[in-house]
């Protein structure tokens, strides 16, 4: 009986701190396949917060919004201080391997290396949508298919 308590104890203990890491993962997408980290080459703003975070993504929803045709993705902040970034595909079949996410990645850096704030500070050819992100005070950066395929990363 002891033993069998124990057990019971320490996979209730695992699985609730599993949860505590990312308790995202299982409702707004399955647990991540892939995670890397990534040393970000920029730190926080001292004016970053989640006010600023849930701008940002606000923005670019308005953003995609306003195409003439459907958005092929979600994409929304979460955590106590909006720290994550979830991208959520809307379309089957386009994010689904992490090739097609470093492209999507890549793509968004394209982006923000013709943002003003890149330019002044004299990093659009070095920085990249990653370090963006940290300017901005993320911590995490979920993108997934969400039916099958996350890819996670880490910021720090």
């Amino acid at each position: 009986m002891i033993r069998l308590l124990a057990v019971f104890f320490a996979i209730s203990f695992f699985t609730s701190t599993a949860q505590a890491i990312d308790r995202h993962a299982g409702y707004y997408y399955p647990e991540p396949i892939y995670q890397e980290i990534y040393k970000a080459r920029a730190q926080a703003l001292k004016t970053a917060n989640r006010k600023t975070r849930v701008a940002f993504v606000t923005s670019i929803t308005q953003q995609n919004m306003q195409r003439e045709f459907p958005p092929e993705a979600a994409i929304f902040a979460k955590g106590n201080d909006a720290e994550k970034l979830i991208i959520v595909g809307l379309v089957d079949g386009r994010l689904d391997t992490i090739y097609r996410s470093r492209a999507i990645f890549a793509n968004m850096t394209a982006a923000a290396r013709t943002l003003p704030i890149f330019q002044e500070l004299g990093v659009e050819d070095v920085f990249t949508f990653f370090d963006l992100a940290a300017l901005m005070g993320f911590r995490q950066i979920t993108i997934t298919n969400g039916r099958n395929f996350t890819h996670q990363v880490i910021l720090k």
